[in-house]
């Protein structure tokens, strides 16, 4: 018997219980129409993901509970398998429940419960121990929760409970070329077992996730037979028949450039507008990271909501002016010059009693980037909308950035982005309409904090520090071992040595969008205070 199955790739908010069910009813209406038997949703669908430490409060619990009623209530003629928290006997699950009609058919609970990257499940949930198998109009369907296909053993036990179908509920964040990886491993869950795999995941912008939707689905043979759009909400729809999946359904996946901008783009809308932030405010330098936040944000939120600031000092050269300008015209936000020099004469003035006998060094060059934030900052709390930071990781990892200066703001757009990538998305953003002007790109990239300023003055050329900082602090290689693959001795441990005391800044720094398969943020927990050296 033929079962048509559609994948509801949404946008949950976190917390937001009444407005997650409008959406999967509203799913649920439109597959129905569509001829659809069965809706599948993403996990924890119904609460949004991740709800982190709501899910220690046993009020939230009731309120989901309640939620899932709702929702059964209000649908019918259809079968839904709908992911949720779920309290029972004392424990906390994972969960995904089956409705129809009003009645809840069967419950899984999540076996596998990752607890390594951004992910703290083991810290809310405790393990499922059976599978879930339901006979949906004559066919078999196992369930399983996201990190249980990552590993052996809840596909296989769904497989020997005579599973003939496998639906998989996901919210799996993105970083780069990880949908790939997706396919891969969910292909080997397929090979084990010999049956095809549905795998529906969420979709928008969470804090620092993003997730990326990419939902898709494997016949029995491990081929891809349907995959919806990332970074946008679709709802698609595959024929099971005889051990047969079927679609018409196939989008693009998208190159690393093109899934990087778009994860920045939802990661930004996201943000701010879950938040209910009027709009955001970015402090321009004529340099190539705040042309490209600009960018960003601009496809993100609209000109309209867009206000960029311009704070030339005595330092500032002229092309940069030029080359802001006429960003600024191109892309029609509103634009602001704000001369920083007033402000740098009084805090002259007012330290310099202090100051006297001592020479001039970063201390003068701070002052300039906290002026700047100070001003940021004073609009945004005049206006409400947000500072945009435009640090990049490369910058965050060896502390070339200014406490309360350039760090002040409220969102860092491509705090997970390497210097190397800035300059392959302004390229790549060029390619689908010139934004950033040409000069912006190619000139050598400065603070201009002082006289002839470059940033190769203080940091190993970006290739180099990129590596480095890759090889360090994504793949936990040890400077012996960077150093042996043929990076230059004295760039790895001077960039090393910055990377570890730079610690205290980067705890303080605003959240930002995750793109990298580790991002400074919920997967980098190293402390501050810290004697051990691994550079000998």
């Amino acid at each position: 018997m033929a079962l048509r199955i559609a994948v509801a790739q949404f946008n949950a908010v976190v917390g937001d219980l009444p407005g997650n069910v409008e959406r999967i009813v509203e799913c649920a209406t439109r597959a129905k129409a569509r001829g659809a038997d069965l809706l599948l949703t993403p996990e924890l669908a119904l609460c949004g993901y991740p709800p982190e430490d709501l899910l220690l409060r046993q009020d939230f619990y009731g309120a989901c509970d309640a939620a899932l009623e709702n929702l059964a209530d209000r649908v019918s003629g259809i079968t839904l398998v709908v992911g949720h928290p779920e309290a029972r006997n004392g424990r906390s699950y994972n969960a995904a429940t089956v409705l129809r009609d009003g009645r809840r058919l069967a419950t899984y609970h999540k076996f596998r419960l990752p607890n390594y990257e951004v992910f703290d499940e083991e810290r809310y949930f405790d393990a499922g121990d059976a599978a879930c198998v339901v006979d949906i109009d004559g066919v078999r369907c196992g369930i399983n929760i996201c990190a249980d296909i990552w590993e052996t053993g809840a596909a296989d036990m769904a497989c020997r409970a005579g599973a003939d179908l496998l639906l998989v509920l996901n919210a799996s964040p993105c970083h780069l070329e990880k949908q790939a990886l997706r396919t891969r491993v969910l292909g080997e869950r397929v090979a084990s077992t010999g049956i095809p795999a549905v795998y529906a995941n969420l979709v928008g912008g969470q804090d620092e996730l993003v997730f990326d939707g990419g939902s898709f689905a494997l016949d029995a043979q491990g081929e891809v037979c349907m995959r919806l759009p990332q970074f946008e909400e679709a709802l698609g729809l595959v024929e099971y028949d005889a051990g047969t999946l079927r679609s018409d359904e196939m989008a693009v996946v998208l190159g690393p450039e093109a899934e990087a901008y778009q994860a920045l783009v939802l990661g930004v809308r996201d943000y701010l507008g879950k938040n209910g932030f009027p709009g955001a405010i970015i402090g321009l330098s004529g340099g190539i990271d705040s042309a490209l936040t600009l960018a960003v944000a601009v496809d993100a939120l609209g000109p309209e909501k867009v206000r960029a600031v311009m704070m030339p000092s005595p330092y500032t050269a002229q092309m940069s002016l030029d080359d802001s300008r006429a960003m600024i015209e191109t892309l029609g936000v509103r634009y602001d010059e704000i001369p920083i020099a007033p402000a740098m004469d009084t805090f002259a003035a007012m330290l310099e009693s202090q100051f006297a006998g001592l020479p001039a060094d970063t201390t003068e060059e701070n002052l300039q980037a906290r002026i700047r934030g100070m001003i940021l900052m004073a609009l945004s709390n005049k206006t409400g909308a947000l500072v945009l930071t435009t640090g990049n990781k490369s910058e965050m990892a060896v502390g070339y950035c200014t406490l309360y200066g350039d760090m002040a703001g409220g969102f860092a757009v491509i705090k997970d982005v390497y210097k190397t990538l800035v300059y392959r998305l302004a390229r790549y953003r060029n390619s689908l309409s010139p934004v950033i002007p040409e000069n912006i790109i190619v000139r050598p990239p400065s603070a201009e904090l002082k006289p002839d300023q470059t940033d190769q003055d203080s940091l190993p050329p970006y290739d180099i520090l990129d590596a480095i900082v890759k090889a360090y602090m994504e793949d936990d290689r040890s400077p012996r071992d960077i150093i042996a693959a043929g990076l230059p001795e004295e760039a790895v441990r001077k960039v090393v040595r910055l990377l570890r005391i730079a610690e205290y800044k980067r705890r303080q720094a605003p959240v930002g969008i995750r793109i990298t398969q580790r991002g400074f943020g919920k997967d980098w927990r190293y402390p501050i205070t810290n004697r051990y050296r691994d550079e000998s």
